[in-house]
């Protein structure tokens, strides 16, 4: 079966400067699938329709990820944000919905000034909240690890045993692992063995390359070659998001596809 690509329209085609006109770009490109992170900036019916008028599957978003302007990356996790993760989590499901989108990313938040227990009870907590609330709507819920060391520093869910073992502990069918390739690099390296350990607990993977953040090709860390190969091989269906920024322009990027010895059909 073939992989499924989604173009992360936020870190692609960025030489259009709003996500509306992105969805047209990808499809011109031959993606048949889309993602975004945070499409708060753009209303939600005009971003459905765009959607909707290019063909594309919409297969994810990043829930509302709080004040990026003072920091801030996520609600889940902060003890004195619960009132507004719930309140803002509408508004998430709502762009979702516009979008016919099915899977949404739960954004824990910075550790710099809270107490670690106290968080890891409020994450809690607030991921069942969001895992029963999203299931009602039908769509999926997920939680990302992201590396602390380069890329989000301070992040409270930064390693993926702790992840899965949240998602046990829940023990919502709902909850779901999104396992991005450039951040479990980073983290703990162990890439091939860590996707089989843990493919029955992923509902989303993410791909760009280490360290540099580029095209998911053979120029850097990861062999997505062989990355490839072993998604399909261990029998790996859902959507593959290209979150990664392009060395030059989205379009002259793609040769990674014939690189790695995959395509967009």
């Amino acid at each position: 079966m073939p992989l499924k690509f989604a173009a992360n329209i936020s870190m692609l085609f960025q030489e259009i400067p709003s996500l509306v006109g992105r969805f047209k770009a990808a499809k011109d490109a031959g993606f048949k699938y889309v993602e975004c992170t945070f499409p708060y900036a753009e209303g939600s019916e005009e971003l459905g329709d765009a959607c909707k008028e290019a063909g594309l599957e919409h297969v994810l978003i990043n829930n509302w990820p709080g004040k990026m302007e003072k920091g801030e990356l996520g609600l889940a996790a902060l003890p004195d944000r619960v009132q507004d993760f719930r309140m803002q989590l509408e508004l998430s499901i709502e762009y979702a919905n516009c979008l016919n989108c099915k899977r949404m990313h739960i954004m824990a938040g910075r550790t710099s000034r809270y107490n670690k227990e106290e968080m890891e009870k409020t994450y809690l907590d607030n991921l069942k909240f969001a895992a029963e609330r999203l299931q009602k709507e039908g769509i999926m819920c997920l939680i990302e690890p992201l590396n602390s060391r380069i890329t989000a520093p301070n992040y409270f869910l930064n390693n993926l045993q702790t992840a899965v073992d949240y998602i046990k502990k829940i023990n919502n069918p709902n909850l779901k692992l999104q396992f991005d390739l450039f951040h479990a690099q980073i983290i703990s390296g162990d890439l091939c063995a860590n996707l089989k350990k843990f493919l029955p607990y992923i509902g989303h993977i993410q791909i760009a390359q280490v360290p540099d953040r580029g095209e998911p090709d053979l120029q850097g860390e990861i062999n997505y070659k062989y990355i490839f190969q072993l998604l399909q091989d261990i029998g790996y269906e859902g959507y593959i998001g290209c979150e990664y920024k392009p060395r030059t322009t989205t379009i002259e990027g793609l040769k990674w596809l014939e690189e790695t010895g995959v395509s967009l059909s």
